[in-house]
């Protein structure tokens, strides 16, 4: 690759001389690769080596170069007057929310780019101006910013160019240690008050870890983590002394999970389960009658009888209610998308008495679908239910929020727009807020459930229900083949 941007290498993709062919057998339309350009399997290895450090440069550059576009991005965002306490000041409490979608990331990771570009840019300019130039790597970058950006006025201007000519040759433990002892020497207090903002920020979370595992981790002051890890080792090892033949790290596990759950521990309130059941419609014959249709949705009295006579197959006594909780079906169509939701009782009850022109015959009328429109602003509790097992957590991109933390939106505000399953979609109070309040946001609801965000500055991303098929995702299906020409001119009779 070049030094510098003295001379610069563009790969864009190539368009066909002729549109109308396909290219040579085999050909796919895609952007060339740098290792298709570049003949990286042909050079030796102190080459490659050297590449890779020109790589690590171009990443430092580039760290800098985007700290700089989230701050002038940030710039076009200024604060109408109201109390906003965001990663960047003066800047609008929703600019965080529009970088997520913009980098199609989580609000938090967004939170985290943005505070610091702030500060690289505006509080370490001599950091900022070295990573810029390749001469100091991101690693070591942001360990500037996560020492120095926290620390009171004029602290981390006076700290960082003392540390900065010696970073590229501490190793990253070292230079937190370097940075630490800076500070302490100009602000004796600093590690107080670092110690008091991190306990505020203190949280508990799970990462899903794959294979069916998930990390809890928590943070804790020092002490009291130490405390706790020294407990739950201890209770594994004795379970391990008294024969359990696990490994210690499970028996760990194990503990902690007993500990916080407390099985044992009958005084505690009892917690309420609900379980839903997902039923394809396609799956489920239908009956001799045929079908009919509301609002393009099939369910028959026919299928409604199938699907009670396969839940009664599921387990002995048929499936149930957990205890303390409840039970609920979710029919849904071929492709994931939600037709309907009801309880068992419900369900009995259409398979008893049928459609309501045709009792007691199979006449194939639909007698199950979406809660009808209210007009009024309130959802019905049907409503609720429906758009709740459909969307299940906030809709908003990369929220995720559970669906017991969230409002229904009317997407087209009412009265304009209906109070409709059609028109309402889940949305945490957060993001409920940013659609009410903040300028230049458009919310599009589609036919089967897509929620089309589009931030400020014109970027576009869309949500599905989580049971909803994604046809997107399967590019490798064969396309149909194109429906046949027509002759330029009529065939004589």
């Amino acid at each position: 690759m070049f030094e510098g941007y003295g001379v610069g290498l563009t790969v864009q993709p190539l368009g066909l001389e002729d549109p109308g062919s396909a290219g040579p057998p085999g050909a796919v339309a895609r952007p060339s690769r740098l290792t298709e350009v570049l003949p990286v399997g042909e050079w030796s290895d102190a080459e490659q080596a050297l590449e890779l450090e020109r790589i690590q440069r171009m990443k430092s550059v580039l760290a800098a170069y985007e700290a700089a576009v989230v701050v002038g991005l940030a710039g076009h965002r200024p604060n109408d007057g109201a109390d906003a306490d965001g990663p960047i000041p003066g800047t609008d409490e929703f600019f965080v929310d529009e970088l997520a979608v913009v980098t199609n990331a989580t609000v938090r990771s967004a939170a985290r780019l943005a505070a610091d570009s702030y500060v690289l840019v505006e509080r370490l300019p001599c950091v900022w101006a070295a990573l810029a130039d390749g001469e100091l790597d991101w690693p070591r970058a942001r360990m500037f910013v996560d020492v120095l950006g926290s620390t009171a006025g004029g602290v981390a201007e006076t700290v960082a160019p003392r540390v900065l000519s010696d970073a590229v040759s501490l190793s990253l433990g070292r230079l937190r240690a370097r940075l630490h002892r800076e500070v302490l020497a100009v602000d004796a207090a600093a590690a107080e008050r670092r110690r008091v903002e991190a306990e505020q920020h203190a949280d508990v979370r799970v990462h899903p870890t794959g294979a069916g595992m998930a990390e809890l981790a928590v943070e804790l002051p020092a002490p009291v983590a130490a405390a706790c890890w020294s407990t739950v080792d201890e209770l594994a090892w004795m379970r391990r002394n008294d024969g359990d033949a696990r490994p210690i790290g499970q028996l760990r596990s194990g503990v902690l999970a007993e500990l916080l759950l407390r099985p044992w521990d009958v005084s505690r309130p009892a917690v309420t389960a609900q379980l839903t059941v997902v039923a394809p419609l396609d799956a489920l014959p239908p009956d001799g009658g045929g079908t009919a249709e509301v609002d393009g949705l099939p369910i028959t009295a026919g299928q409604v009888r199938e699907l009670l006579a396969r839940l009664d197959a599921v387990c002995p006594g048929g499936l149930q209610a957990p205890a303390g909780g409840s039970l609920r079906v979710a029919v849904t169509d071929g492709d994931g998308a939600l037709l309907a939701t009801a309880g068992r009782r419900e369900l009995a009850r259409i398979a008893r008495r049928g459609c309501s022109e045709h009792p007691d015959t199979g006449c194939g009328c639909a007698v199950l679908g979406p809660p009808p429109p209210v007009d009024r602003y309130v959802p019905s509790a049907a409503q609720r239910r429906f758009v709740k097992h459909r969307d299940r957590t906030c809709r908003h991109p990369n929220c995720g929020q559970p669906v017991g933390r969230v409002d229904l939106d009317h997407v087209t505000p009412y009265p304009v727009g209906a109070t409709d399953c059609d028109n309402l979609c889940c949305l945490c109070r957060r993001h409920h807020r940013l659609k009410t309040h903040a300028p230049g946001w458009r919310f599009v609801l589609t036919a089967d459930g897509r929620l089309k965000v589009t931030t400020p500055s014109g970027v576009t991303r869309t949500t599905r229900p989580p049971g909803l098929r994604d046809r997107i995702e399967q590019r490798a299906l064969p396309a149909p083949p194109p429906p046949p020409a027509p002759p330029e001119e009529p065939p004589p009779f």
